[in-house]
């Protein structure tokens, strides 16, 4: 496959129509936002502007559309994503509070106007965690707050398999203490974080996509490049299973 055909294949296994296209569920996602709103009294005129960055599919833009109170501008750079969150929207009569915008979320400048709060849930892998964390602080009011998710090592020995999958899947991955580290140095406060549960991964994001995998295994079966395609996901899925214990997703969230 050329690389227009692998990202081609890349959306077609990572289907809008699944329920999330990454960890997370709408628990974690709630959790997040309360410890966040806690720690900042809204008047009760006042809208939070809010920036929902590298959306996907929407499962969190949802949960923030209900509970926040204000506006939300959802960016993603995959039409068809957009497309199944406004889907979503209308089916649950949220379109009116969200905004969509097709954009590379490494694209966002001082045009996008500043924002109360920004969200990023499992997207700022895509620019680097520090890069991102220091791409939101420029369009975010003052006091204005953070939630990111990111993959993190929870313990410092993993076996040696498990490491080696990630040296080569994600080398920039660091523990908890080396990102609060980053988030402070990037001239934000810590509010708080916490590890999304073995279920925020399960039931929500690898149970339908291994459905989804193996759909495609019978549909290409002879194709062998996109079958290693499908075996390197699976293999990811497998290496969770085996050592979730060692690393997770992790919620941190911050004020600027």
């Amino acid at each position: 496959m050329d690389e227009q055909e692998q990202m081609q294949f890349f959306y077609e296994i990572f289907d809008a129509s699944l329920p999330r296209l990454g960890p997370g569920d709408d628990a974690s996602t709630r959790k997040a936002l309360d410890m966040l709103l806690t720690t900042r009294p809204q008047r009760k005129d006042a809208k939070l502007r809010i920036l929902d960055i590298g959306c996907g599919n929407g499962a969190q833009t949802i949960q923030l559309a209900k509970y926040a109170d204000g506006t939300i501008t959802a960016v993603d750079n995959h039409k068809p994503f957009l497309d199944e969150l406004q889907r979503r929207a209308e089916a649950e009569g949220l379109s009116e509070k969200i905004e969509l915008c097709l954009k590379d979320m490494r694209a966002l400048g001082s045009e996008m106007g500043s924002f109360d709060l920004i969200w990023a849930e499992g997207s700022l892998f895509v620019m680097g965690f520090r890069e991102g964390l220091e791409a939101c602080r420029g369009l975010l009011t003052p006091g204005g707050l953070l939630a990111a998710s990111e993959l993190s090592w929870l313990r410092p020995d993993p076996p040696s398999e498990c490491r080696k999958f990630f040296a080569n899947a994600y080398p920039a991955m660091v523990d908890i203490a080396a990102n609060l580290a980053a988030i402070r140095s990037c001239g934000y406060e810590v509010l708080g974080h916490f590890t999304l549960p073995e279920s925020a991964w399960w039931t929500p994001y690898y149970h339908p996509l291994e459905d989804r995998l193996q759909s495609l295994r019978e549909k290409y079966a002879t194709d062998p490049e996109r079958i290693e395609a499908i075996e390197s996901i699976h293999l990811e899925i497998e290496i969770y299973r085996k050592y979730s214990s060692y690393y997770g997703n992790v919620f941190y969230l911050m004020q600027r």
